[in-house]
């Protein structure tokens, strides 16, 4: 026979029963050594914990910013209105046709008209909304239509 035809003989090892008596090999602390946490019942520690140092997430600093006087709003794209027949269009008529998420009772979000792609908008709108940027503001001016800051 020759080095690499050698194969290895099948090990059956057996299962380590713990706490099965000093003739075990296993007994009294069952391998988990003389007292401390690790040794207790229950005694798992979360992966996260550092052994008391001062862990890694408190040690590093936060990041960004968060601004508290942010105004958050729900917007809406000129280009949507192109498909939706009829031309006036104020918060609830947008919620009811889909156009804008609906807002909850105890907390009104504004909504918000953009300009979006540059749009060919060739249709007249009159639009009530809380707030329009510039471009979307021109282009429904300058198609004789008519936008409501509410």
């Amino acid at each position: 026979m020759l080095l690499h035809e050698f194969e290895r003989p099948a090990i059956k090892k057996k299962k380590k029963r713990l706490g099965k008596g000093q003739g075990s090999g296993h007994g009294k602390q069952a391998g988990k050594g003389h007292k401390g946490q690790k040794s207790r019942s229950g005694g798992n520690i979360p992966a996260w914990f550092e052994g008391g140092q001062m862990p890694i997430q408190r040690r590093l600093p936060k990041r960004g910013f968060n601004n508290i006087n942010r105004k958050e709003y729900r917007v809406i794209n000129l280009d949507r209105f192109i498909d939706i027949e009829g031309n006036d269009f104020d918060v609830v008529k947008m919620e009811e046709a889909g156009l804008i998420r609906k807002s909850s009772r105890s907390s009104y979000i504004p909504v918000k008209v953009l300009a979006g792609k540059s749009v060919e908008l060739s249709k007249k709108l009159n639009i009530k909304a809380d707030a329009y940027s510039t471009k979307a503001k021109e282009i429904i001016v300058n198609n004789g239509g008519t936008a409501e800051v509410i």
